[in-house]
């Protein structure tokens, strides 16, 4: 069996050879040298660059092609706060602005996901240049409240520039530096294909992703860390990527010094705070909110979207199976959450097979807002759309008649035993279904009934009997969760407190409890005002 490589930069501290046949590396790492920093402690203020940040910069800049051009045309380096990146980035503008990388009328850009953000290294580039009288004479710098925040050389006509997720006034740049500052908080990823185009127009051009761990999977983020994880562990082969990951493992003990300080290259050279990590690990013993945060920035551990989430996506990820060939015509049970007018709207089928429960999700939205509501959930419907996983219903608001076709199509293949909704939503689907005499019942979103019903749905995922074959808009529904807990163990979801959609997760516990109920097994109660020919849950 092949062990898995492990994605850690061991490079850095191993003393390997870094070739570096034209020089370049030698020479960016004399320049960053001669540079200052108004914080530095260094004898003259002198920059101060440590050995891993070093060995970075060698590893970028000394391996080259016959022609003289970089490899490494981008890199991406993930790594906790209080890591001092953003002053390693500032200088390797300075380099591409200033210094031997530049090219005449070449652009340099910070890019964020606001100005605020952006504007961290660029206030990092404008001390480094201010602290050197022999810089800060040969350039411009515009700092204006409200206006452009550039940093100019003319004598080679170069510019470092900020720009931030405003991503159509970026269009048409040609770029040859970018830093790509804080990803994980992207909205989308329009900014990053902005930038990414920009860069391509230019040989020798150089994209750095500088960032600490994010939250969920369905991001631009994610997809940028695990391309590079591939690339570290050696399942993809890609020299002109430069993976430079510090992460922990999800079990990481929290109370571990020597784990943390595995993950912060520059605690040996004294930062961040030891000092604060104890403090941080202390409050973490008492507060999830506490350990959370201790995760995703001290230990650079990529979390799911709920701070409160209902089971370990680890533990879901398990039932990420092929779906069997032979279960048409099989009972089924089928949950619908409908939204009103412009929001996610998810069908789960759920077909007992043997001790597993299959899952069979579908989702809908408005076509005209697939964009629109992907940016503002920070979702890929789009994609989504695009891989067949979600239906773009014509117009700017939901069609119910295409969510009552799927689940007509749904009774067509399957035994279909019930169809069950919240009917303060689902008037327009459940009527035409009852006319025809399907099977639709109402299921009450009040605590006493989803209390159980989690209590089910749970133990069918914690056993590794619910199979959803990597549904990755019910994933994503899941990783959304935010339990809401009343006394006596009663819980339910709730929208309100969860980070974003669930409509997914919330179908899945309707559909998955009554087919592990069966014909029976939950006591279902009528009410005085319910529809004729309905049953109440």
């Amino acid at each position: 069996m092949t062990k898995t490589r492990s994605t850690f930069p061991d490079w850095i501290y191993d003393g390997s050879e870094i070739p570096d046949p034209f020089g370049y590396g030698e020479r960016a790492v004399r320049f960053l040298r001669a540079l200052k920093h108004p914080k530095s402690r260094l004898p003259k203020k002198a920059f101060q660059l440590d050995p891993w940040q070093e060995r970075i910069v060698r590893r970028i800049y000394g391996p080259c092609k016959e022609d003289g051009t970089r490899i490494v045309s981008s890199v991406v380096i993930l790594v906790p706060r209080g890591n001092r990146k953003s002053s390693l980035a500032a200088a390797l503008a300075l380099l591409h602005t200033i210094g031997p990388e530049r090219v005449s009328g070449g652009e340099a850009v910070f890019a964020a996901s606001n100005r605020k953000q952006a504007a961290i290294a660029f206030r990092e580039a404008r001390s480094i240049v201010q602290a050197d009288d022999r810089v800060s004479s040969h350039v411009k710098i515009y700092d204006a409240h409200n206006s452009a925040k550039k940093i100019t050389y003319p004598a080679d006509a170069t510019e470092l520039e900020i720009i931030s997720s405003d991503a159509p006034a970026a269009e048409g740049r040609t770029l040859a530096f970018a830093l790509l500052d804080e990803i994980h908080v992207f909205r989308g990823s329009d900014l990053y294909k902005v930038v990414t185009n920009g860069l391509d127009k230019v040989d020798n051009s150089l994209l750095a992703i500088a960032t600490t761990a994010g939250r969920g999977q369905e991001n631009i983020a994610f997809e940028v860390i695990e391309r590079a994880r591939k690339v570290a562990r050696g399942e993809i082969d890609d020299p002109s990527l430069l993976p430079v990951l510090f992460e922990s493992p999800a079990d990481v003990n929290i109370a571990s010094e020597s784990a943390w300080r595995r993950v912060n290259p520059g605690v040996d050279h004294g930062y961040p705070s030891i000092d604060g990590f104890r403090r941080h690990v202390a409050r973490a013993k008492d507060s999830p909110i506490e350990r959370e945060s201790l995760l995703q920035y001290k230990f650079n551990v990529w979390l799911d979207h709920s701070t409160s989430p209902f089971v370990d996506m680890a533990v879901y990820d398990k039932g990420n199976r092929p779906i069997p060939d032979d279960i048409d015509g099989l009972p089924c049970w089928i949950g619908a959450d409908i939204s009103v007018t412009t929001d996610l709207t998810a069908v789960v089928a759920c077909i007992p097979y043997g001790d597993d429960y299959i899952i069979l999700p579908h989702f809908f939205c408005p076509a005209e807002n697939l964009r629109a509501k992907g940016e503002q959930d920070g979702a890929p419907y789009l994609t989504w759309a695009e891989q067949g996983y979600l239906t773009g219903t014509p117009g700017n608001v939901i069609d119910p008649r295409m969510i009552e076709a799927h689940i007509r199509a749904l009774c067509d293949r399957f035994d279909v035993r019930e169809i069950g909704f919240d009917r303060a939503r689902a008037q327009a689907v459940m009527g035409p279904l009852m006319d025809d005499g399907l099977p639709v019942i109402e299921i009450s979103q009040q605590w006493q009934i989803q209390t159980p019903a989690l209590d089910t749905l749970e133990r069918v995922i914690i056993q590794g009997h619910f199979v959803h074959a990597g549904n990755p808009v019910l994933r994503w529904c899941f990783s959304n969760i935010a339990v809401h807990h009343w006394g006596n163990s009663n819980r339910a979801f709730r929208k309100d407190k969860s980070v974003s959609r669930i409509d997914g997760a919330v179908a899945s516990w309707m559909a998955v409890s009554r087919a592990v109920a069966g014909d029976t097994g939950i006591s279902v109660y009528s009410t005085d005002d319910r529809p004729e020919g309905i049953l109440v849950i």
